[in-house]
């Protein structure tokens, strides 16, 4: 190939490489459904989910006493549960089955049970129990009636020793109530919030579900426009494969670089999220990971023939995605089948690694095998979809020369 030909070459690969940029953005912005899923959801989506999670953990659940002892260590016991911030005793009931209606009827989610033998099971030395009972359709009800419980029993605890062992100095007291001093220290969610814990994996997951739809929603939108149904407009420009693939990439990449912005960065400030990953790292992270969102949705959408296929790829992914990732169910805990086969979408290594990097100070170093893996990824699915796209335009221009055989049988 001559000199001037080569750069002619070039020089057209870049106009159409634009071209098709160009007719990206005007697709998404001109179809009020992508718009919805590329502007919006990410907009608001991540506002909802804060929203709900806001108070992080869960105060004040609503609680019975069967309080058959009726002493006063009893009536002491109950009075520094209901001090606690994690539960309020709404009533006293005389036995348990009319406790048991109370939680049955949802006025309450929690039984605490003192036995008529607590006090004296005390005065003489023997050790005692108090018994609890949740509703467990919250694990988090569960949750705050065992840390109340479990804290003013070792109060008490503390307090019962100390009287029996007669010491003389307050030294003496520390050591009988404390033989070995601990310091509880949560680490990266000092709160033990549920929204700390939660919420930077949806957002990642947010960026790849609703880079899936509205990518799904705009090939199932060109589908319905083709008259042969195929993925590739009918346009002269259309013919390279690089050219359409690098040219859609880089549309949604430019769009996705801002709306990541938003949902990474802003959001959890707005909510006091933590936030203590370097900004170079996390930027270096999130690079590969939108990249390989970006090629592993145009990969998957050779599957939608139709706007409305979207949908259903997207309710029937985003709760296993989550789950798998290995962050709200422990990942030694997830069988090896269904490990290895999260290795298949990039949330999973995105989640993991965004949350150690901006939840736990990690650097990129300490998350290398996730961004190996993202770019990995990134490069596989980029070639799936350059074959993806390749096997549109030859099926498409079959289809051409098929129809002007015919026309031209006809007209003969």
């Amino acid at each position: 190939m001559s000199e001037k030909g080569f750069i002619a070459t070039i020089k057209e690969g870049i106009g159409v490489l634009f071209h098709v940029w160009k007719q990206e953005f005007r697709k998404v912005f001109g179809d009020a459904g992508v718009l919805i899923f590329f502007i919006i959801v990410p907009l608001g989506y991540p506002l909802i989910y804060a929203f709900i999670y806001n108070n992080e953990v869960v105060r004040e659940v609503p609680v019975v006493v069967v309080d058959n002892s009726n002493t006063s260590l009893s009536r002491e016991y109950m009075r520094k549960i209901d001090a606690t911030p994690d539960i309020h005793i709404i009533a006293r009931c005389s036995d348990m089955e009319e406790a048991k209606l109370v939680l049955m009827e949802r006025d309450a989610y929690g039984i605490v049970y003192i036995p008529a033998s607590f006090g004296s099971d005390i005065a003489t030395g023997k050790q005692t129990q108090v018994s609890i009972y949740c509703d467990m359709s919250g694990l988090l009800y569960y949750k705050s009636l065992l840390l109340a419980n479990t804290a003013v029993s070792l109060e008490m605890n503390q307090d019962i020793k100390i009287a029996k062992a007669g010491n003389t100095t307050v030294r003496q007291d520390e050591v009988t109530a404390y033989p070995i001093d601990y310091e509880d220290v949560a680490m990266f969610n000092p709160a033990n919030g549920f929204a700390s814990f939660l919420i930077p994996a949806v957002l990642i997951l947010i960026i790849q579900q609703t880079l899936l739809l509205g990518i799904g929603l705009a090939v199932g939108t060109d589908r319905e426009k083709n008259k042969f149904k195929e993925l590739i407009p009918i346009e002269k420009q259309y013919h390279g494969t690089l050219r359409i693939v690098l040219g859609k990439g880089l549309c949604y990449l430019m769009l996705y670089a801002l709306v990541s912005v938003y949902i990474l960065v802003v959001v959890p400030r707005l909510f006091s999220l933590t936030q203590i990953g370097l900004p170079h790292d996390l930027m270096l992270f999130i690079l590969p990971y939108l990249v390989a969102c970006i090629f592993f949705s145009m990969t998957a959408s050779i599957a939608i023939r139709n706007r409305e296929t979207c949908m259903l790829i997207f309710v029937f992914t985003s709760v296993p995605l989550l789950f798998i990732s290995g962050i709200s169910w422990p990942g030694s805990a997830i069988p090896d089948f269904w490990r290895y086969f999260s290795y298949l979408f990039p949330s999973t290594f995105g989640i993991n690694g965004f949350v150690r990097i901006n939840s736990m100070g990690a650097t990129l170093n300490e998350v290398g095998f996730e961004y190996k893996a993202l770019w990995i990824q990134a490069g596989i699915y980029f070639i799936t979809t350059c074959l993806v796209y390749r096997y549109q335009i030859i099926k498409s221009k079959r289809r051409i020369i098929e129809e002007y055989r015919e026309r031209n049988s006809d007209e003969a």
